[in-house]
């Protein structure tokens, strides 16, 4: 392979991470567009049954391979965590918690991840590392306070942290799993999961179909194209090829790219403080990303590889190969 191709495809899993987020941010104007006509369950499943109709084929057709037997129930697990659970949580904490309490929660997200992978997968968090999720996280509630929302909470914001958590875990647990499968694989076995989790919500779905505008429908449509399917997909990809706490980063950046599209789309306005907090959020995450460990370099064609030590094959075997940006 050329040399001069290396670096554009050590970037794909980051190029992947912020295409996800974009799409993912476009989420937040279609829910509350969509939530006009639907309870936040009935959206949730209005999304995942699109999801899961452009996965059906594909994976019907054996386009698409679902993850081995052996992996069903820790995708089962966590799809429930990560998709049903996640959903729900967030959904019906967003009709009691005000915005901007619940995006100050949510931000604390990518460090959960950052500790988990840690924890569970033995990622090194360098100082570099630490010092740009802790800035990114202060840009976060800049542009959270800037945005002119109450910060009030409640016993229902216990629900942001519920879903926090379960994203977080989402996130981790999946990691040693698209070892054995594809991101299009692990992403449609999720969203089938998901989707089955989020059907007794859904009793009174069809009426309100009947009774929602065709913007609306569209709406939930998108959702379940763009941020569901296309979101999930890039997503797993970016974790099967970079480590987890510096894929997470870009998730400080939601807030930013979501007021940009809210103003795009709804005509709402972003003040001062939120557009510089933007800016030191996504300092924060370009930090996170340089700060990254880089992948061990090829060995020389004159030197022979060295066979790996059986004792550390034995000790990385539960948690899957070594975690490297390639």
């Amino acid at each position: 392979m050329d040399i001069r191709n290396r670096p554009f495809l050590a970037a794909l899993p980051l190029l992947a991470a912020a295409a996800t987020i974009f799409v993912w941010s476009s989420a937040f104007p279609a829910i509350s567009y969509g939530l006009q006509a639907f309870a936040p369950a009935e959206l949730a499943l209005l999304r995942f049954l699109v999801a899961s109709a452009i996965f059906a084929v594909p994976v019907a057709s054996g386009w698409i391979a679902l993850p081995p037997r052996r992996d069903w129930v820790a995708v089962v697990v966590l799809a429930l965590l990560g998709m049903t659970l996640y959903q729900l949580a967030l959904g019906y904490a967003m009709t009691r918690v005000p915005a901007g309490s619940a995006a100050v929660i949510m931000s604390i997200a990518p460090g959960v991840v950052a500790a988990l992978a840690a924890l569970r997968l033995g990622e090194s968090l360098g100082r570099r590392v630490l010092v740009g999720l802790a800035i990114a996280f202060v840009g976060a509630l800049f542009v959270t306070f800037g945005s002119g929302h109450a910060i009030r909470f409640e016993p229902m914001a216990l629900l942001v942290l519920v879903a926090v958590f379960a994203t977080s875990i989402y996130f981790v647990f999946q990691k040693p799993l698209l070892q054995r499968t594809t991101p299009l694989g692990f992403t449609a076995a999720s969203i089938f999961v998901g989707t089955l989790g989020l059907l007794p919500f859904g009793l009174h779905l069809p009426e309100k179909l009947a009774a929602a505008s065709a913007a609306q429908v569209a709406s939930a449509i998108w959702l379940g194209v763009g941020p569901t399917v296309l979101g999930y997909i890039a997503w797993s990809f970016a974790l099967s090829r970079a480590p987890v706490s510096i894929v997470s980063s870009f998730l400080y950046a939601q807030p930013l790219i979501a007021g940009v599209l809210a103003w795009l789309w709804l005509g709402q306005t972003m003040g001062v403080l939120a557009i510089a907090g933007g800016a030191v959020t996504l300092a924060g995450v370009l930090l996170t990303v340089r700060g990254a460990p880089k992948a061990a370099p090829a060995p020389k064609a004159s030197q022979a590889p060295r066979p790996a030590s059986p004792d550390l094959t034995c000790a990385i075997a539960p948690h899957g190969p070594a975690i490297q940006l390639r």
